[in-house]
Protein backbone atom coordinates (compact mmCIF):
# COMPACT_ATOMS: atom_id res chain seq x y z
CA UNK A 1 0.00 0.00 0.00
CA UNK A 2 3.01 2.29 0.50
CA UNK A 3 4.00 2.46 -2.91
CA UNK A 4 -0.07 3.61 -3.86
CA UNK A 5 0.88 6.80 -1.58
CA UNK A 6 3.70 7.45 -3.19
CA UNK A 7 2.35 7.20 -6.69
CA UNK A 8 -0.54 9.62 -5.59
CA UNK A 9 1.97 11.77 -3.57
CA UNK A 10 3.83 12.11 -6.82
CA UNK A 11 1.34 13.24 -9.10
CA UNK A 12 -0.10 15.11 -6.84
CA UNK A 13 3.04 16.95 -6.17
CA UNK A 14 3.92 17.57 -9.70
CA UNK A 15 0.83 19.04 -10.41
CA UNK A 16 1.40 21.17 -8.20
CA UNK A 17 4.68 22.46 -9.33
CA UNK A 18 2.49 22.58 -13.03
CA UNK A 19 0.47 25.24 -11.24
CA UNK A 20 3.44 27.26 -9.84
CA UNK A 21 4.29 30.19 -11.65
CA UNK A 22 7.72 29.93 -11.04
CA UNK A 23 7.97 26.93 -12.89
CA UNK A 24 5.33 27.78 -15.27
CA UNK A 25 7.65 30.42 -16.57
CA UNK A 26 10.56 28.22 -17.27
CA UNK A 27 10.56 26.16 -20.43
CA UNK A 28 12.79 23.66 -18.68
CA UNK A 29 11.02 22.80 -15.79
CA UNK A 30 7.57 22.19 -17.30
CA UNK A 31 9.00 20.57 -19.97
CA UNK A 32 10.63 17.91 -17.24
CA UNK A 33 7.27 17.44 -15.88
CA UNK A 34 5.49 16.90 -19.39
CA UNK A 35 5.17 13.37 -21.00
CA UNK A 36 6.49 13.40 -24.53
CA UNK A 37 3.14 12.34 -25.84
CA UNK A 38 0.94 15.15 -23.50
CA UNK A 39 -1.88 16.77 -24.66
CA UNK A 40 -4.37 18.72 -23.19
CA UNK A 41 -7.86 20.11 -23.67
CA UNK A 42 -7.70 23.48 -22.04
CA UNK A 43 -10.85 25.47 -20.14
CA UNK A 44 -10.75 27.83 -22.90
CA UNK A 45 -11.57 25.08 -25.38
CA UNK A 46 -8.27 24.83 -27.74
CA UNK A 47 -6.36 21.67 -27.74
CA UNK A 48 -2.58 22.04 -26.70
CA UNK A 49 0.22 19.33 -27.60
CA UNK A 50 3.49 19.43 -25.75
CA UNK A 51 5.29 22.19 -27.75
CA UNK A 52 2.40 24.51 -27.87
CA UNK A 53 1.85 24.33 -23.85
CA UNK A 54 4.82 24.76 -23.25
CA UNK A 55 5.55 28.29 -25.74
CA UNK A 56 2.36 29.19 -23.91
CA UNK A 57 2.92 29.03 -20.12
CA UNK A 58 6.26 30.36 -20.87
CA UNK A 59 5.27 33.50 -23.13
CA UNK A 60 2.04 34.19 -20.52
CA UNK A 61 3.06 33.66 -16.93
CA UNK A 62 4.33 37.37 -15.47
CA UNK A 63 7.02 37.54 -13.25
CA UNK A 64 4.73 37.76 -9.51
CA UNK A 65 1.70 36.19 -10.86
CA UNK A 66 -0.14 34.90 -8.02
CA UNK A 67 -0.31 30.81 -8.42
CA UNK A 68 -3.97 29.30 -8.62
CA UNK A 69 -6.10 28.34 -5.79
CA UNK A 70 -6.20 24.92 -5.76
CA UNK A 71 -9.10 22.77 -4.09
CA UNK A 72 -10.86 19.38 -3.98
CA UNK A 73 -7.91 17.37 -5.04
CA UNK A 74 -8.45 13.76 -4.99
CA UNK A 75 -6.53 11.19 -7.15
CA UNK A 76 -6.90 7.42 -7.36
CA UNK A 77 -4.34 4.86 -8.84
CA UNK A 78 -5.58 3.07 -12.15
CA UNK A 79 -2.88 1.20 -13.27
CA UNK A 80 0.97 0.24 -11.66
CA UNK A 81 1.99 3.49 -13.96
CA UNK A 82 -1.58 5.53 -14.11
CA UNK A 83 -2.93 7.98 -11.37
CA UNK A 84 -5.85 9.69 -12.15
CA UNK A 85 -6.28 13.51 -10.04
CA UNK A 86 -9.21 15.66 -10.27
CA UNK A 87 -9.21 18.87 -8.40
CA UNK A 88 -10.77 22.62 -8.88
CA UNK A 89 -8.87 25.85 -9.64
CA UNK A 90 -9.71 29.10 -9.01
CA UNK A 91 -7.52 32.04 -10.80
CA UNK A 92 -8.67 35.65 -11.24
CA UNK A 93 -12.43 34.52 -10.71
CA UNK A 94 -12.09 31.94 -13.30
CA UNK A 95 -13.03 28.52 -11.93
CA UNK A 96 -12.26 25.37 -13.82
CA UNK A 97 -13.08 21.65 -12.89
CA UNK A 98 -9.38 19.76 -13.83
CA UNK A 99 -8.46 16.62 -14.66
CA UNK A 100 -5.27 14.97 -14.84
CA UNK A 101 -3.88 11.68 -15.87
CA UNK A 102 -0.11 11.11 -14.79
CA UNK A 103 2.10 8.33 -16.41
CA UNK A 104 5.56 7.09 -14.62
CA UNK A 105 8.07 6.38 -16.92
CA UNK A 106 11.93 5.93 -16.39
CA UNK A 107 12.08 9.57 -15.62
CA UNK A 108 9.77 9.57 -13.36
CA UNK A 109 5.99 10.74 -13.13
CA UNK A 110 4.73 12.51 -15.96
CA UNK A 111 1.80 14.65 -17.02
CA UNK A 112 0.02 12.88 -19.85
CA UNK A 113 -3.29 14.09 -20.22
CA UNK A 114 -5.08 17.42 -18.67
CA UNK A 115 -8.50 18.93 -19.05
CA UNK A 116 -9.86 21.70 -17.42
CA UNK A 117 -14.15 22.21 -17.84
CA UNK A 118 -14.89 25.95 -16.80
CA UNK A 119 -17.64 26.37 -13.81
CA UNK A 120 -19.53 28.67 -12.02
CA UNK A 121 -19.39 28.77 -8.34
CA UNK A 122 -23.05 29.33 -8.03
CA UNK A 123 -23.76 25.91 -9.83
CA UNK A 124 -24.39 22.99 -7.74
CA UNK A 125 -21.68 20.44 -7.00
CA UNK A 126 -22.21 17.32 -8.40
CA UNK A 127 -20.21 14.59 -6.16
Amino acid sequence: MADRTTALDAAIEGELRLLAPEIRRSPELVGALLHPEFHEFGASGRHWDRESIIESLSATTEPGARPSTTSHMKGVRLAPDLVHLTFDTENNGRHAHRSSLWRRTGEGWLLYFHQGTPFRPEASREA
